[in-house]
């Protein structure tokens, strides 16, 4: 990706370095989240492994709920500038192509703050740590990451790339994007319709890969991708696939218990936002 490296943004949040201090509970509530979802086994396997299969949460719901995303380790410094610097590039950039296309709708965009923390913090939907990743939270309209999540994404997914990294924040700004266009209603109404919960939760995870496409098409125009650059992405949206992390973590694959969509659904839908750039190509939530 072309960037400016003395990039400075007015949505960032820097709270690393300052021990975010969530409460001895967090862990155990974490546990009890993988007994309830995975049973004896899940807590055998380990919360940090089957974490990642419930890599990018879209936020709380209702009374401060979590959901669990993928794993991060250790804390980064609170000095490093240079990412500091291509992270809020990367927002800025982001939330400018969704501004610009509110504006075509005669819409506002109203910009979300991006917090890099470290170890723990709290939002708005409760305490957040490094072992759950990225998230967004709908509640105070906020992006949260701990940076160290990105060794992570090298490291244990194989998703390297400068691009791969911007797409998880592309990602999270899609749950905003959600948020302030109304989806949550789409969502509860497929619910009263009787469709599960975790697979509606698919849905909502698929749009917003297509709307980090969408973004990934406006940046074609503008020159800041270079060759590798998409396929860095399509890599990391593979990596986290749920049947790719369910085969990692457990040996076998689930789709009942799917929140985020197999590798194939979440290359595809990252696709398509590419290839039309519109918003029209990425209603998961109304197709069938």
């Amino acid at each position: 990706m072309r960037w400016d490296r003395d990039h400075r943004s007015g949505d960032i949040v820097d709270q690393r370095g300052g021990g975010g201090g969530g409460p001895a509970g967090a862990g155990v509530g974490m546990l009890f989240w993988l007994l309830s979802r995975f049973g004896f086994k899940g807590l055998l396997i380990g919360g940090a492994v089957l974490a990642a299969a419930y890599f990018f949460m879209p936020g709380a719901i209702g009374m401060g709920e979590q959901r669990a995303v993928g794993p991060t380790s250790g804390a980064e410094t609170a000095g490093n500038d240079e990412a500091k610097a291509f992270v809020g590039f990367v927002l800025d950039d982001v939330q400018s192509t969704w501004q610009q296309i509110f504006a075509e709708r005669g819409k506002r965009y109203v910009p979300a703050k991006l917090v890099l923390f470290t170890g723990t913090t709290r939002s708005g939907c409760g305490y957040g740590s490094a072992e759950v990743g990225p998230f967004y939270c709908p509640s105070d309209q906020r992006v949260y990451i701990d940076l160290s999540f990105y060794r992570e994404l090298d490291r244990r997914f194989g998703a390297p790339g400068d691009f791969a990294q911007a797409y998880v924040i592309a990602h999270e700004i899609g749950h905003h994007v959600q948020t302030l266009l109304g989806i949550e209603s789409k969502k509860q109404a497929l619910m009263r319709n009787g469709e599960p919960e975790n697979a509606v939760s698919v849905r909502q995870e698929l749009q917003a890969d297509c709307y980090a496409g969408i973004w990934a098409h406006a940046t074609s125009r503008r020159n800041i991708l270079e060759g590798g650059d998409v396929e860095e992405g399509l890599r990391a949206a593979a990596a986290i696939g749920d049947d790719a992390l369910q085969r990692q973590a457990q040996g076998e694959v689930r789709p009942e218990s799917w929140t985020h969509g197999s590798s194939e659904q979440r290359v595809t839908w990252f696709k398509r936002g590419y290839a039309a750039g519109s918003v029209e190509a990425c209603d998961t939530l109304g197709a069938r």
